[in-house]
């Protein structure tokens, strides 16, 4: 990896930064506040991150949240690269009993809406109160799905971003901002 203040490469691609870290910094914590308003009076609803991609924005997330919740994570993979393979493998499951909770979906990145479909369904089975979707990034051009988005960070384009806990072949999660390819 290569980096200069506004340009890195990974692997054979370049990006730029697209989003600054003040500002994911502050859609957070406006999503935090949502989320807040809406809990504050539920009894420890249950955070399940989607991994890898959502580390960074559950761990920023969490700082932000005023009442007593748990936190957990399931496993998910959809892509190869730059694309996604329209298939949502489960590495890692819920370990968690989540029946009659209130249970909110942490994503980096809602594009297709796959992932969340698929997890949505598994989630069902377990008789939870209520699931939400909480993303950082909503490609409203991209998702092909009916099921709700509420808490939403930022809407983006269809082009490929990394940094922030997203990745091009595993590098690039570690960057504070995000960055879009310029070179495919």
């Amino acid at each position: 990896m290569s980096c200069n203040k506004n340009r890195v490469t990974l692997h054979d691609k370049t990006f730029e930064e697209m989003i600054p870290a003040e500002q994911i910094d502050r859609a957070v914590a406006q999503v935090a506040e949502q989320i807040n308003a809406d809990y504050a009076d539920r009894e420890a609803p249950l955070f399940l991150g989607v991994l890898n991609g959502s580390f960074m924005f559950m761990s920023d997330l969490m700082k932000k949240v005023e009442f007593s919740c748990e936190l957990s994570f399931v496993k998910l993979a959809s892509y190869v690269g730059t694309s996604t393979t329209g298939k949502v493998q489960e590495l890692i499951g819920l370990k968690n009993n989540i029946e009659g909770r209130h249970v909110i979906v942490v994503e980096d990145i809602v594009d297709t809406g796959e992932s969340i479909e698929h997890l949505m369904r598994s989630l069902s089975g377990h008789n939870p109160a209520s699931v939400e979707v909480a993303t950082l990034f909503f490609k409203p051009n991209s998702y092909s799905k009916s099921i709700p988005i509420k808490y939403k960070a930022l809407e983006i384009g269809n082009e490929f971003i990394v940094g922030y806990g997203l990745d091009y072949d595993q590098l690039g999660r570690n960057l504070k901002a995000v960055y879009v390819v310029v070179n495919e």
